[in-house]
């Protein structure tokens, strides 16, 4: 595992308590929205491994729909522990190879690069959770995280597309402390984390610098600490700068659709419900 085993006291949390209010969430969710169950994507990282626990944990795993996606051989090792981990929470499980989606749409883009290829394949997972919404009535649940989602580091309209991201406000470092409460299998804990769409791909690797380190400047940084206080952690100051430099950069990428209000009544669904005289 890539995180701190004693991480830092601004990271630490209580998992027991907060495994309970995000069940609790996801049944109440499925529940409002009239839904039977929930589906996701597993990958056999932490992330879709915690997700899916909690899952299961709060509906039961007769309600949860893991999908195993895969796209030609990326994340074969993946694939193979999620479906150990589908077997161990007794899920329902389907696999779809999204390669001939994926394939076809590349052929008619000569030259195509990884990462445009990378951001297809999240697009095209996406596609099937939300069929398994009309198929299943299954509400399609996400696996991001904070730190994934202040860096900017996610494909628009595919990862960030569910109603409903139970792990949204929890830093990598904090889903690891979670997965170890929820009894993740160590093999999933501690791989190195990687969004499977290319070859020989990590997110560290992509960052040049780990999680750990990447977390402990985000919550700082929310926290509203200056430069100087965070270089006191041992944070070097062109690391501080790198992060800040994608936060801002990727800010677009989380701002809500920009819909100029022309109508009277905007989105307030009360305003059509049916009134008394």
């Amino acid at each position: 595992m890539t995180s701190s085993p004693t991480p830092h006291p601004r990271l630490r949390l209580d998992p027991a308590p907060l495994a309970t209010r995000l069940e609790r969430t996801i049944e109440d969710t499925v529940r409002r929205f009239g839904l039977d169950g929930v589906a996701l994507g597993v990958s056999g990282g932490v992330d879709s491994a915690v997700v899916a626990t909690l899952a299961a944990r709060a509906l039961g795993p007769e309600r949860v729909l893991a999908l195993r996606l895969p796209y030609r051989d990326l994340g074969a090792d993946g694939m193979r522990r999620a479906e150990r981990l589908i077997a161990d929470l007794g899920l329902r499980h389907e696999t779809v190879d999204i390669t001939p989606i994926v394939d076809a749409y590349a052929a008619s883009q000569p030259g195509i690069a990884w990462h445009r290829l990378g951001n297809v394949q999240a697009r095209v997972r996406m596609l099937v959770q939300f069929d398994k919404l009309t198929q299943h009535g299954l509400l399609p649940i996400g696996t991001g995280n904070r730190s994934e989602r202040l860096l900017g580091y996610f494909t628009e309209h595919g990862d960030d597309a569910p109603k409903l991201e139970p792990l949204a406000d929890l830093y990598k470092t904090q889903v690891w402390q979670l997965a170890v409460h929820l009894g993740v299998p160590h093999d999933i804990v501690s791989v190195p984390p990687s969004a499977g769409l290319e070859p020989d791909q990590t997110d560290e690797g992509d960052f040049g610098m780990s999680y750990r380190e990447i977390d402990l400047v985000l919550a700082h940084l929310d926290a509203g600490f200056d430069d100087a206080a965070i270089a006191g952690l041992g944070v070097e100051r062109a690391a501080i700068d790198r992060v800040r430099a994608r936060v801002v950069a990727s800010h677009r990428k989380r701002v809500p659709t920009v819909a100029p209000a022309v109508q009277p009544t905007g989105h307030d669904v009360t305003l059509f419900l049916p009134r008394a005289g």
